[in-house]
Parts: C-alpha cells; structure tokens; sequence
C-alpha cells in the first residue's frame, strides 16, 4: 500500500506527552500516532455504520410499520440459553 507523508501541528504540550508515553512503550512518537488515528478512524466508521444502520431501520419501519415491542425483544432475549429458548418474534403492525 503506498504511504503519503501528512503533517499534524500539536501543541507543545501534547507533543511532549505523546514523545514520553512512546518512550515508556518502547515506540517511536510516529507508530503512537498512527495507531490513534487508525484506531479513531475505525471507531468512526462503526458509529457512522450502526447511524447508517439505524436510520435504514427508522425509514422501513415508516414505509411497513413493522416492529417490535422493547417487551418482546427482552422477554425473547432472557429466554437465550434456557431450555424455554424462544425463537425470534416476528414483526408485526
């Protein structure tokens, strides 16, 4: 994968911080920084996913109607790993 170089100013402050937690973790300053902004870039992309996910949600249940109560994902939930074991309720109007 090619790599580009980007620059980043940091406050004094938050460079020194970044260059003494390198220091105790035997890495360089530049595999911290890497590693936050990969692992921030994931995480933003999951929450804009689950979004994503939720708002398909909200609009098909606009267009059928179809849901279900809290009532009876919980009661189907507590009843995993039980030998009353529900399978999933269907949604309904």
């Amino acid at each position: 994968m090619p790599l580009s170089s980007t620059t980043l100013k940091l406050e004094d402050e938050l460079k020194a911080r970044v260059k003494k937690l390198a220091d105790v973790r035997d890495r360089t300053p530049h595999y911290l920084m890497v590693a936050a902004i990969t692992e921030y870039v994931a995480r933003e992309e999951q929450r804009e996913s689950f979004k994503q996910e939720a708002l398909d949600s909200w609009r098909e249940f606009q267009e059928t109607g179809l849901h279900l109560t809290g009532d009876e994902v919980n009661d189907w939930l507590q009843s995993w790993g039980s030998e009353a074991e529900q399978g999933s309720p269907l949604c309904h109007k």
